[in-house]
């Protein structure tokens, strides 16, 4: 007998973030906007008091707080295993602020294409390169780009990896395939998005989708320290290409752009960026490359002598 198509999917939002109660504040209650409201909001922190007391009071939709240990590729696993009955999984980012509609088009996309895997929405804002946007400043820009027609184009294309800020997985496929986010990539794991992209993309499409839509304010607090991330910006692009989820080109364009963007950042660094920090940290990861002994967790030495 055949089975009917289902038509709507069990969807989660899962959160991975650390040490910004007040971000998580006033963005998790935004969530309440979508048209299409999730079935369950999954927080994981690394300890209580970085989640807001009361959160779920006045939610309408079931918010699930897990804490977790050091991480982000252990966050992300362990709001996946929450949900061990669910289809859908939208990983965002706890400052990314989605258009209301933005879960109604992943529920249809991920209908309408079986073939899908992965899915990552237009950033119509990316507050990364900036000092950041205020929640407030961001709902408004939000709304005025909606209102603009030029930034409705429809269009869904194949893409090289999802964007971790908002990036949808179907879960199914990972079970089946036993796939994770690779938990040797410590801390703020630079690049595990790329990494889960790469090992699903063997099993289905990775897509961007324009209808997907929403800003990232890029909030710096309770970030990677620049040496620590500069570090990463070298390891974690080697070990990408050394364990087969990244073209060795791809990852030596990728950690020399960054290692040139540091060198020239460093004369007249940005005042939101720790250039010459990042800068000492891709030295320490290219003295460890050239002694044989680099890998993701040499973050961890650097963070001790920091």
């Amino acid at each position: 007998m055949t089975r009917e198509p289902k038509q709507r999917l069990k969807i989660a939002v899962g959160i991975p973030s650390t040490g910004r109660p007040r971000i998580l504040a006033a963005t998790v209650p935004l969530i309440e906007q979508q048209n299409r409201l999730p079935d369950q909001i999954v927080i994981c922190t690394l300890k209580p008091s970085d989640t807001p007391e009361n959160l779920e009071a006045g939610m309408s939709v079931p918010l699930l707080s897990l804490q977790s240990t050091s991480g982000l590729a252990k966050q992300r696993n362990d709001i996946i295993r929450a949900l061990p009955d669910f289809d859908i999984l939208l990983f965002l980012d706890d400052d990314f602020l989605m258009a209301p509609n933005y879960i109604a088009e992943v529920e249809k996309l991920f209908l309408e294409h079986d073939d899908i895997v992965i899915s990552t929405g237009n950033v119509l804002v990316d507050g990364i390169g900036t000092a950041g946007i205020q929640v407030k400043e961001g709902a408004s820009l939000l709304q005025a780009l909606l209102d603009d027609p030029s930034s409705r184009p429809d269009l869904l294309k194949d893409v090289y990896n999802g964007y971790g800020c908002n990036m949808t997985l179907r879960l199914d496929v990972m079970r089946r395939n036993d796939i994770w986010f690779d938990e040797n990539l410590p801390l703020y794991c630079w690049l595990e998005d790329v990494d889960l992209s790469r090992s699903l993309a063997k099993h289905g499409r990775i897509v961007k989708s324009n209808k997907q839509r929403g800003i990232h304010l890029g909030v710096k607090s309770g970030r990677t320290s620049g040496i620590k991330l500069g570090y990463s910006q070298i390891a974690n692009p080697y070990y990408l290409a050394r364990k087969g989820t990244m073209a060795f080109s791809k990852a030596i364009a990728m950690a020399s752009k960054n290692l040139i963007a540091n060198i020239f950042g460093s004369i007249s660094p940005e005042a939101w960026i720790d250039r010459k920090g990042r800068l000492k940290g891709n030295g320490l990861a290219l003295f460890d490359l050239l002694r044989g002994r680099i890998s993701p967790s040499g973050v961890l030495d650097v963070e001790k002598a920091d």
